[in-house]
C-alpha cells in the first residue's frame, strides 16, 4: 500500500569501486544469501548482469518510474507517476483558465517521455515536449499563438526534464541541467527545462507563462491499482525463478503475460516512448 522501499536504496555504482562486486559476493556469502532479486532501472540491471556473470544467482525486477527499461512493455511504479502528473495537469487547468494563463508542467523523465506522453495526453495538454522529439521553441509558440488566437484564452504545456531547448537562431539542442556533476552511474542531475521554456514563451508571445516543476512528488505516495498489481505477479514470478533456478533473468510484462528476458537485454539501451502514441498526441496539440 505504499511506495519506495524498506531497505533505502542509494546512487553507490559497485562497478566503479576497487573490487566491488567481490565486495558483493562477499556479503552476499557472509548472511548466507542463496539468491539476489534486484529491483530497480537500467543502472540497477546493469550491475545485476555482471553480478550474473560473475556467477552470483539473480533474478531482476524492473522498477523505473521513467518506464525506460527495456525488455519490458511496464515498470511498476510508471503507471503511479503518470497518474500523479495526470491529476497535477487536471488541477492546474482551472487555474490555467481563470487566469488566461500559460502553465509549462515540468515532469521526469531523463532520456525518454513516457511520463510526459502519457500524462499528457490524458490530461489533456496542447503541447508536450519529451526526449525523442525536440520540438522548436518558435513551433511550441506558433501552436499557443494559434490556439489563442482561435479563442482559446489558456493552455497548457507538458515537458520531459530530459526534452531539449531547439532555437534555431541560437543553434541550441541541449538539455537543461541543474548541476553537471555526474552520480557515480554517469548521469547529471536535470532540471529547470520547465523554467527556461516559460521565459522564452512569454518573450516570444507576450502571453503570461507560469511553471510548475512537480518534482518528487511523482516518486512518492501511495501506488496505484495497476502498479500494486503488476509488483505482486513480479515478486511471484521472480520468487518462482528463483524456485526453478532459471537466473541471469528479468521477470517482464509483455501484453498481459508475465515473461522472462535474459538481463542482457537490459543493458542495451533505453527503451524511448511509443513513436505512434507521439503521433497520436500530436493530433490534439494546440
Amino acid at each position: 500500500y505504499r511506495g519506495g522501499t524498506i531497505l533505502r536504496t542509494s546512487r553507490t555504482n559497485p562497478l566503479k569501486h576497487p573490487n566491488g562486486l567481490q565486495l558483493l559476493q562477499d556479503t552476499l556469502k557472509k548472511f548466507d544469501i542463496y539468491a539476489l532479486v534486484a529491483v530497480g532501472g537500467d543502472d540497477t540491471m546493469r550491475v545485476a548482469h555482471k553480478l550474473h556473470e560473475a556467477g552470483v544467482r539473480v533474478v531482476g525486477i524492473p522498477k523505473t518510474i521513467d518506464n525506460d527499461l527495456p525488455g519490458t512493455d511496464f515498470c511498476f511504479g510508471f503507471d503511479t507517476a503518470a497518474n500523479t502528473a495526470m491529476e497535477a495537469i487536471d488541477r492546474l487547468q482551472t487555474t490555467a483558465e481563470a487566469h488566461n494563463r500559460v502553465i509549462v508542467v515540468e515532469v521526469m523523465g531523463r532520456d525518454s517521455g513516457w511520463i510526459a506522453l502519457y500524462a499528457g495526453i490524458a490530461g489533456g495538454a496542447d503541447v508536450i515536449l519529451i526526449p525523442e522529439k525536440p520540438l522548436d521553441v518558435a513551433a511550441v509558440c506558433d501552436i499557443l499563438r494559434q490556439r489563442h488566437a482561435r479563442g482559446r484564452t489558456f493552455s497548457i504545456v507538458v515537458v520531459a526534464e530530459g526534452a531539449r531547448l531547439v532555437e534555431a537562431t541560437r543553434q541550441q539542442q541541449e538539455q537543461v541541467v541543474q548541476s553537471k556533476k555526474e552520480d557515480e552511474f554517469g548521469h547529471v542531475r536535470l532540471g529547470g527545462i520547465g523554467v527556461a521554456l516559460a521565459k522564452r514563451i512569454e518573450e516570444l508571445t507576450d502571453l503570461e507563462t507560469r511553471v510548475v516543476v512537480l518534482g518528487h512528488i511523482q516518486r512518492g505516495g501511495s501506488p496505484s491499482v495497476f502498479d500494486r498489481v503488476l509488483a505482486t505477479r513480479f515478486g511471484i514470478a521472480a520468487f518462482d525463478k528463483v524456485h526453478r533456478g532459471e537466473f541471469g533473468q528479468l521477470v517482464a510484462v509483455r501484453g498481459t503475460e508475465i515473461v522472462g528476458v535474459p538481463l542482457t537485454v537490459t543493458t542495451q539501451g533505453t527503451r524511448t516512448a511509443d513513436e505512434e502514441l507521439y503521433e497520436i498526441a500530436k493530433v490534439f496539440f494546440g
